[in-house]
C-alpha cells in the first residue's frame, strides 16, 4: 500500500503535532473527511483528534458543552 493511501497516526501537541505512524492524511473527528497532513490546521490536544476546519472544531466543542479555543 502506498504511503499516500495510508492514514497517519499523530500525537497532537501545541503548537505542532508529531507523526507516530506515517501516512498522507488523518480523519476529521466530526465528519470523517480525509484531511491531508499538509492541510491540517485544527486539532484538539486534549481530545487528540483532528478537524477539517473551524466549523467542525466549533461543532465538536458545542457537542461537548465547551467553547472553542
Amino acid at each position: 500500500m502506498a504511503l499516500d493511501d495510508q492514514q497517519a497516526v499523530l500525537d497532537y501537541g501545541t503548537p505542532d503535532f508529531d507523526v507516530v505512524k506515517p501516512g498522507a492524511y488523518v480523519l476529521c473527528a466530526v465528519t470523517g473527511k480525509r484531511i491531508p497532513l499538509d492541510q491540517l490546521l485544527y486539532w484538539s490536544v486534549e481530545l487528540q483528534e483532528a478537524y477539517a476546519g473551524a466549523a467542525e472544531l466549533t461543532a465538536r466543542m458545542k457537542q461537548l458543552g465547551r467553547t472553542a479555543p
